[in-house]
């Protein structure tokens, strides 16, 4: 089976900054790897990799089997063209921390945007689909209402629809409950779960260890740029192996 998401010792710094110092893990379609560990280990910078928002400066990084952002000549990188690297972006959908949802558009329209310009699917077509996936997210009723309108779980759960709108064959979640109220993270949650259950592939940066617990099928713990320890979520949790692993957890748990 090819894996979904094949890191090989993937190298990014910023200047003389070394974010990512060799990071190595595979997923499988179908499963979901939790990224956690403290702020500035690499997690954020590690996912914005893997569609090619940042380039890496060392290593390679593959979805789906495809070299992610470059193609590779007798041993050597070519960068793609933005319109190629653009089109591998397609089948990725990220879902940030902070919404970056249109202001000026209804939650409606957010979701209908991309599928309508970037893969030119026809409007009418674009409206069941963005309201069939606002049912999916418990949000049929918020249709015409604009972010403002919305609180912040809400938000979040259009920018799912949105990226769900694209059709992607890879999820990318970073921290996507960090924002948002302690009231309203379950309800953000329970749609990841949902997707989880239905068989999507997913990356998650996350804080929320009691999600990791339940839902992943991999569990990574990243700190000063590596993969300190890694393994099956329930395991590692409950037995971590590594002092820096132990100390972290120490603090959530």
């Amino acid at each position: 089976m090819t894996p979904m998401v094949k890191a090989d010792r993937v190298c990014k710094n910023f200047g003389a900054l070394e974010v990512l110092k060799g990071v190595s893990l595979e997923i499988d379609p179908g499963q979901v790897l939790c990224l956690v560990g403290p702020s500035g280990s690499g997690k954020s910078t590690f996912l914005r990799c893997i569609n090619h928002l940042e380039q890496v400066n060392a290593g390679r990084l593959y979805v789906d089997g495809d070299l992610v952002g470059y193609s590779e000549k007798n041993g050597k990188l070519y960068e793609l063209h933005p319109r190629a690297a653009a089109k591998q972006r397609r089948d990725i959908g990220m879902v940030f921390q902070h919404f970056n949802l249109f202001p000026h558009r209804t939650a409606l329209e957010n979701i209908i945007e991309a599928p309508t310009q970037v893969k030119r699917v026809s409007k009418k077509k674009a409206v069941e689909r963005a309201k069939d996936l606002l049912d999916q997210v418990g949000l049929s009723a918020k249709a015409n209402a604009y972010p403002a309108q919305l609180s912040g779980g809400q938000q979040q759960r259009v920018a799912i629809a949105r990226a769900l709108a694209m059709d992607p064959k890879l999820m990318l979640f970073d921290e996507p409950t960090s924002a948002l109220d302690p009231e309203l993270v379950g309800e953000v949650l329970t749609v990841m779960k949902q997707l989880a259950k239905e068989g999507m592939t997913m990356v998650v940066v996350t804080h929320e260890m009691g999600f990791a617990r339940e839902v992943a099928d991999q569990l990574v713990f990243m700190d000063g740029g590596v993969v300190v320890e890694a393994g099956e979520p329930r395991e590692l949790l409950a037995n971590p192996q590594h002092d820096r692993t132990k100390a972290f957890l120490s603090k959530l748990l």
